[in-house]
C-alpha cells in the first residue's frame, strides 16, 4: 500500500514538473499579405469589396509552461476597401487604404510540438491613409496623416489564428475585426465602419 502511494506520489510530481517545463523564450519576425474589408458599415447605398494589403513585424514568445504561451507583436499593417455607391443619382468610386501600427497581445495555447493556436486583443493605431475617388468627370488622390476631427486613430480589436512552426519557421493565419467603428459621419468620403482582415505570414524564430 506504501508503496502503491509512493509511486503514485512520484508520478504526480513528474507530471507537474514537466506541465510546468519552461521553453526558451523565442523572439521572431514575420511578413506576409493581407486582404481586408469593412462591415459595420453605414452610408447613403455604400457597398465595400475586399482590398489587398500587407503585414510585417516582430513577435515574441514567452512560455508559461510546456503548454500555454503569451505572444506579444509589434506589426506594420496595411488595409482599406473598395467601395462604391451613389449620392442622390450620382454613383461614384472609392478606395481606401489605411496603414496601421499594430500591437496584438497574444495568448497561446500549444496542444502539440507544431501546433500553436493563438488568440487575444490588439491596439492599432492609425499612421496615414490614403483615398481615391471618382465621381463622373471628378477624380482625386488624397494621402495624409488623417489628423480629421471625426476619425478614431486608436482602434481597439481582436484577433485570432493558428501557427504551424517547423524548427526557426512558422507559417501563421489569422483573422481579426475592430471592436470600434472609425467614428466616420456617414458622408460619401468618410463612412462609419469598422475593418475585418485576414493574414497569411511567414516567419523566422531566433533562439
Amino acid at each position: 500500500m506504501k508503496k502503491s502511494i509512493l509511486t503514485t506520489i512520484i508520478a504526480c510530481v513528474i507530471g507537474i514538473n514537466s506541465f510546468g517545463q519552461r521553453e526558451e523564450l523565442k523572439l521572431g519576425i514575420k511578413a506576409g499579405p493581407s486582404i481586408s474589408n469593412v462591415f459595420d458599415s453605414e452610408g447613403e447605398q455604400f457597398e465595400a469589396d475586399p482590398k489587398l494589403g500587407y503585414t510585417i513585424g516582430a513577435n515574441l514568445e514567452i512560455p508559461i509552461g510546456k503548454f500555454l504561451g503569451v505572444h506579444p507583436e509589434v506589426l506594420l499593417t496595411q488595409k482599406g476597401f473598395q467601395g462604391r455607391g451613389a449620392i442622390l443619382t450620382n454613383e461614384y468610386k472609392y478606395s481606401k487604404t489605411t496603414t496601421f501600427l499594430e500591437v496584438p497581445v497574444l495568448f497561446a495555447f500549444k496542444p502539440f510540438d507544431a501546433v500553436s493556436i493563438v488568440a487575444g486583443p490588439q491596439f492599432a493605431y492609425l499612421l496615414s491613409e490614403k483615398n481615391e475617388f471618382e465621381s463622373g468627370t471628378t477624380e482625386f488622390n488624397h494621402e495624409n496623416t488623417f489628423e480629421q476631427d471625426n476619425i478614431r486613430k486608436n482602434i481597439m480589436g481582436l484577433v485570432g489564428g493558428i501557427n504551424i512552426n517547423i524548427d526557426h519557421i512558422t507559417i501563421g493565419g489569422r483573422v481579426g475585426f475592430d471592436l470600434q467603428n472609425n467614428r466616420g459621419d456617414g458622408t460619401h468620403d468618410t463612412p462609419r465602419y469598422k475593418n475585418t482582415w485576414a493574414q497569411l505570414t511567414l516567419g523566422y524564430r531566433f533562439y
